[in-house]
């Protein structure tokens, strides 16, 4: 399906970076975070305190690395980004206390700034514009994999030589295949995309209104998603099932997420991404509320999340840039995510202390939080003439 569009060469090199750059930064810590700390001689929560400060730099950061690419393009910026992860990582190899690693982490943040989905997406919008709504869930499709590949790699390499050389294995990796990939990228033309087209995007009534309910919507939505990363297999327990069959479940996530952007791109990618992010935000919900009053196997909710889930992230990219069209995308996708950014550093920690509250009760919160996303979704308008977007 995706072999079909014309820019099939450009999706396959940004979905190999963004997995690359997934495996070695956001999915790092839930291997490496024991042993580091174990050698390090420091709990590991330090790790994830670290990690969360990275993320925090990141949606700082994220507007003013928009705001680059709507400038220059995406090229050099996804290039540095290769630069300055390997750097983190470098540094993280080689952290004998709490100080390095911080500053391991909070450089790795600035790459992450620089080179995760936000970026990876400006760019798209930067060479594509409207038409890039299929290189974007592409992108996703395979980038989807990182934790599939990154997990089991970092295992094997800390198993055989240790997590100092599994950081070193993942930096030399953005070096030597990250870096020449990015470089393929084409470089940006001077002119807007958006100048080029025939019909230009009629943004949403009240588009200030639109952009702060975008903003709660990934907010929430990153929060249930990093939270469900966390402790999904944890809080499956907390219903009454077995520690084998809460990681079975869990485990479903990630297909799950797969199969929905694969459906995304199939079924509904001729229709506006709104009518696609409110299906995604009822999943979760739908799922909470069958497990909890009709008591339907772990599973069944965890694919449903992770449908939602994927199908979020795909919406991340693809909403804006069809409500509001590709000029100053950039800026804009990270003005609308730096809450999200912010809510999935402290989403580990605040529903860790809910579920030793309220156990499985916890799920009332992220329900109630993805609920009120569909009703800030409803609340956005588009013209009639809008309602379709192709592909």
């Amino acid at each position: 399906m995706i072999r079909s569009s014309p820019n099939f060469g450009l999706t396959l090199t940004l979905g190999s970076t963004q997995t690359l750059a997934w495996a070695s930064s956001y999915y790092l810590p839930a291997i490496l975070a024991v042993p580091m700390t174990r050698e390090l001689g420091m709990p590991p929560s330090w790790v994830f305190a670290a990690f969360s400060a990275a993320l925090l730099l990141t949606a700082i950061l994220g507007p003013s690395v928009g705001r680059w690419i709507d400038m220059h393009g995406g090229r050099g910026v996804l290039m540095a980004s290769n630069g300055v992860i390997a750097l983190g990582l470098a540094i993280m190899a080689l952290s004998q206390g709490v100080s390095t690693l911080m500053l391991a982490w909070l450089i790795t943040g600035i790459g992450m700034a620089m080179g995760l989905y936000d970026a990876a997406f400006a760019t798209l919008g930067r060479l594509l514009g409207r038409s890039a709504r299929s290189s974007i869930t592409g992108v996703t499709l395979l980038a989807g994999f990182a934790s599939t590949i990154g997990w089991p790699l970092t295992a094997l390499i800390e198993n055989e030589w240790g997590w100092r050389a599994a950081c070193a294995a993942w930096a030399m990796l953005h070096i030597f295949i990250g870096l020449p990939l990015n470089a393929l990228l084409p470089k940006a033309e001077s002119s807007h995309a958006e100048d080029k087209e025939e019909h230009p995007v009629q943004p949403p009534e009240r588009p200030r209104v639109a952009m702060v309910l975008l903003a709660f919507v990934f907010a929430a939505g990153w929060f249930v998603s990093t939270a469900m990363a966390a402790h999904l297999p944890r809080l499956l327990q907390e219903t009454g099932v077995s520690l084998s069959v809460a990681v079975a479940a869990a485990a479903l996530v990630g297909p799950a997420q797969v199969a929905a952007r694969l459906g995304e791109f199939a079924l509904l990618r001729h229709l506006h991404p709104l009518v696609a992010a409110r299906v995604a935000t009822t999943l979760h919900p739908l799922g909470a509320a069958l497990l909890a009053i009709f008591g339907m196997p772990a599973a069944g909710f965890a694919l449903l999340h992770g449908a939602g889930n994927g199908m979020m992230t795909i919406a991340s990219g693809t909403l804006p840039l069809a409500l509001f069209g590709p000029t100053g995308f950039g800026r804009r996708q990270g003005i609308i995510i730096a809450p999200a950014r912010a809510m999935q550093a402290l989403a580990p920690l605040l529903f860790g202390l809910l579920i030793e509250q309220r156990g499985a009760g916890a799920l009332w919160l992220t329900t109630g939080l993805m609920l009120l996303a569909t009703l800030a979704l409803l609340c956005v308008r588009v013209s009639k003439g809008h309602q379709k977007v192709a592909a």
